[in-house]
């Protein structure tokens, strides 16, 4: 998804939850056996499909506003490419036996709310969206693989690979900043008001899903204590300072 650009030498926040656990050790085959787990699972699956699927709508509608057709073309091909990671969910989904319109259903109205809260006015504006406001989404999907097996970790981990968002919104945004300085402090504004809507976003999700927020403090797949997962937003946030930085904006 778009929200998986990184800036470069920004710190891989899979890194710093340290060591595999024994979940994260073993197969979907295994792992899957207990029950709370697999529900965990088909909640993240079921939120990173809708994301990857309103990730491609918003592409999509992010184009009528590219100044240039080759910008245009740029936006298509990153929109194709969240659209096969959508589909690559969705057949995961159906392989593990679950109907994946059903595990998306619980979160559309979150990210539904998410993006008509941050709705671009301008190419600018979109363009950081996708940079820094889902890249805060995309860091946390990444923590919570790192607890996952081997098979659901490999899956997450490939779709949020990185679409070449990252560094076309870079050089745009740089570009565009360097014609009018004004356009820097406008866009800082924006990048702050989205990283507290997406860090909001993302708590909500898991405040609703009793099987997300579990594994998260503790109980399933070895997951983080409280102590850990401040930890987590503390590597988001610096994580989203670089990225910040790479756009020529402060943070």
């Amino acid at each position: 998804m778009t929200s998986s650009d990184k800036p470069e030498n920004a710190s891989d926040t899979t890194a710093n939850p340290a060591e595999h656990t024994s979940v994260a050790a073993r197969d979907w085959a295994s792992a899957s056996a207990d029950p709370q787990y697999r529900a965990a699972v088909v909640d993240l699956l079921g939120a990173l499909a809708y994301g990857e699927l309103a990730a491609f709508e918003r592409l999509a509608e992010d184009a009528k506003l590219a100044p240039t057709l080759d910008d245009k073309a740029e936006l298509a091909k990153m929109a194709s490419a969240e659209f096969h990671h959508f589909e690559r969910l969705r057949d995961r989904l159906a392989e593990i036996g679950e109907e994946p319109t059903r595990a998306m259903e619980p979160f559309v109205a979150a990210y539904d709310g998410f993006h008509k809260q941050t709705a671009p006015s301008d190419w600018l504006e979109g363009l950081v969206k996708a940079y820094v406001g889902d890249s805060i989404a995309s860091d946390f999907y990444r923590e919570v693989a790192a607890r996952l097996d081997s098979d659901s970790r490999g899956l997450v981990l490939a779709v949020l690979d990185d679409t070449g968002h990252g560094g076309f919104a870079v050089e745009k945004v740089r570009a565009a900043i360097d014609a009018d300085p004004r356009v820097g402090g406008r866009l800082a504004l924006w990048a702050r008001r989205l990283m507290g809507e997406a860090l909001s976003q993302s708590q909500r999700v898991v405040a609703e899903r009793d099987a997300l927020s579990t594994m998260l403090v503790g109980g399933v797949a070895d997951g983080f204590d409280l102590a850990e997962v401040g930890k987590m937003f503390s590597r988001i946030t610096e994580a989203h300072t670089k990225r910040m930085a790479a756009l020529g904006l402060a943070a």
